[in-house]
């Protein structure tokens, strides 16, 4: 197997941070949901999601830099070494258990040696069964945005082919971490399995924007909505809805559609005035006669 860190393009000296937006990129861009049909992507993605349970797990981590462990989080067994490979070691007395001053006591070994039997098995007691909990399960998921904002249930494609459904709670963040409880790999003996943890990665919305729990749009009115003030429709969250422009409006004017954000917030209507694309002669011709009734310098802030 790959070295974990080639793998997902980082130093050894990597922080946890930088291991985990390493990965989230790669996973990104060879996720199976985004490359269908592509067998070579697939086992990149698995050989990215192996690298990163690996780096992600401090004592796994450390075990591997170690040396005691292989990539695919294996044990490396050192060569078998003798007592009698210690007998002379730069002119010191040759190896002999230490009873003495602060190691162990003979007492101390015998107790070792009995329970080492006792659980295989042998003189003092029954053999018992091996039980460990099953690893967590590191995957992504990515939503749209208001899939995330109003909840949703989506299905996640795993490495192997099969599938996971997965709850998406309103108001979910991007770069959250959803966990299913036994939803990981399998426990050994009779323990339980380990949990499914999804990391989700929230798409961008063409004109949503989060701020919080509030939510901000920007909303084209036209230059004579914006002096005469109009009622005109704005997209939400749940649908779109009637917003009173007021007169006198400028770009940048914000209005609030109270309880209309996320788990509480609010929506902000920010007013973008644009003009035709196309020549419109009369307006032309109005501005060439007009002068404002009240003087003002729109740059008076931008000019000393």
């Amino acid at each position: 197997m790959d070295d974990p860190y080639k793998l997902l393009g980082v130093e050894k000296t990597a922080s946890e941070d930088e291991i985990r937006k390493a990965y989230r990129k790669l996973a990104k861009e060879h996720h199976p949901d985004l490359n269908p049909g592509k067998k070579d992507v697939e086992e990149k993605f698995k050989a990215i999601n192996a690298a990163h349970e690996l780096l992600s797990d401090k004592e796994k981590r450390a075990k591997f830099d170690r040396g005691e462990i292989d990539a695919s989080g294996a044990e490396v067994h050192p060569e078998r070494r003798f007592y009698r490979d210690f007998g002379e070691d730069f002119g010191r007395s040759k190896y002999r258990p230490n009873f003495e001053g602060g190691g162990f006591e003979a007492d101390d070994l015998s107790s070792i040696f009995e329970e080492l039997l006792r659980q295989r098995g042998g003189p003092g007691g029954g053999a018992r069964e091996f039980a460990m909990r099953g690893q967590d399960a590191r995957y992504q998921l990515a939503v749209d945005f208001l899939d995330a904002a109003k909840g949703a249930v989506r299905r996640l494609t795993l490495p192997d082919g099969s599938t996971l459904d997965v709850t998406i709670p309103a108001g979910l963040r991007d770069g959250q971490t959803l966990r299913l409880k036994g939803k990981g790999l399998p426990g050994v003996g009779n323990a339980p399995a380990g949990d499914a943890l999804i990391e989700v990665a929230v798409r961008p919305h063409p004109f949503f924007k989060r701020d919080g729990n509030d939510i901000v749009v920007e909303l084209p009115v036209t230059l004579k909505e914006a002096v005469l003030g109009a009622k005109v429709e704005t997209p939400t969250l749940e649908g779109t809805v009637a917003l009173s422009i007021p007169a006198h409006s400028s770009t940048g004017t914000r209005l609030r559609l109270k309880g209309r954000g996320i788990a509480g917030g609010h929506q902000y209507v920010e007013l973008k005035v644009v003009l035709p694309k196309d020549d419109e002669p009369e307006l032309e011709a109005f501005l060439k006669d007009w002068a404002p009734k009240h003087e003002f310098n729109p740059r008076k802030d931008l000019v000393s």
